[in-house]
């Protein structure tokens, strides 16, 4: 939903959420929780058998050799290469700047589709061979090198992300513990390099819910939008903040919006009602806002020429 669509909801309801703290995405302890993770992001879903089968599998799919060593040694292996960022990018990190520069945004699908679509839209047709092999020619294709111009930059604290619900808020459904997801609504870029694409994943956990009561007593959510993923695949730290709320206001007032019903209530942001006595709070899949960095964060960015 466009913002200036999103003010007339401001005005039933405010959407200031917020995040005091956040420790880091917790890299999965065991084998079959890594490998459950890999196999999601992989294939969609986690996939059965025997746990040898199965690292078996992502070995073929991904370079076409088998490891040696321990089950855990082996997932590890696959993990480091999906996810870290460390000296080289990642797997996860080359693949989004690919799908960005084929078509502008970074869907949320597994990596089996979303090569398989990029090669549908570039040549009309899948390729066979090895994940590392296609992720390959698909850099070649779209930027002209298989060696992608991604490089380190450090992100300030603060630095604004747009972004918009991907599952409604409705408090009479919602409770506490429940997962809110939401996206990157448009790109990020931070010294020429594109450091948040526009449909990243974010992830918020409900830590509140009162329901509307009678007498005039409106429903409550409070909802900590603690993580977004940049393009390197890096979960950061996010929050609203009094920067994100700055920029929600200036923008509901460039929409014409009044802003008499809107209250900044923190420092854990509330979506609470506003003029509308004893209502539910609904706000619909598409809801656009802000969130920010918490903390200057160095991550891998894509060069462009794109402002």
């Amino acid at each position: 939903m466009k913002f200036r669509k999103l003010c007339s909801v401001f005005l039933s309801t405010i959407m200031l959420a917020s995040s005091v703290s956040m420790a880091a995405a917790a890299t999965p302890a065991t084998v079959q929780d890594k490998l459950a993770a890999i196999e999601k992001d992989t294939y969609g879903t986690e996939q059965t058998g025997a746990l040898t089968d199965r690292i078996n599998k992502l070995e073929k799919d991904y370079t076409g050799t088998h490891r040696t060593g321990s089950m855990m040694t082996r997932v590890d292996a696959i993990y480091d290469e999906l996810y870290t960022n460390n000296g080289r990018t990642s797997v996860m990190a080359d693949l989004n700047a690919i799908e960005w520069n084929v078509d502008h945004k970074v869907s949320m699908n597994s990596v089996e589709k979303r090569i398989a679509d990029m090669e549908m839209a570039i040549s009309g047709k899948t390729s066979e061979g090895t994940y590392q092999k296609r992720i390959s020619n698909l850099s070649k294709v779209s930027f002209g090198t298989e060696t992608l111009p991604i490089a380190q930059v450090e992100v300030p604290a603060n630095t604004l992300i747009k972004v918009a619900l991907v599952d409604p808020v409705n408090s009479k459904e919602l409770k506490k513990g429940d997962t809110v997801r939401f996206q990157v609504a448009s790109d990020v870029i931070v010294n020429n390099r594109l450091v948040f694409a526009k449909g990243e994943p974010g992830e918020g956990v409900v830590t509140k819910v009162k329901q509307a009561k009678n007498f005039g007593r409106n429903a409550e959510v409070q909802i900590d939008f603690k993580k977004t993923k940049a393009i390197d695949g890096t979960y950061v730290e996010t929050l609203i903040g009094e920067e994100s709320k700055k920029e929600m206001k200036n923008m509901a007032m460039a929409a014409g919006a009044s802003l008499a019903g809107i209250a900044v209530l923190g420092p854990i942001g509330i979506i609470g009602g506003a003029f509308i006595n004893g209502k539910n709070i609904e706000l619909p899949e598409g809801t656009e806002f802000y969130v920010q960095t918490k903390s200057d964060t160095v991550l891998y960015g894509v060069a462009t020429t794109v402002q």
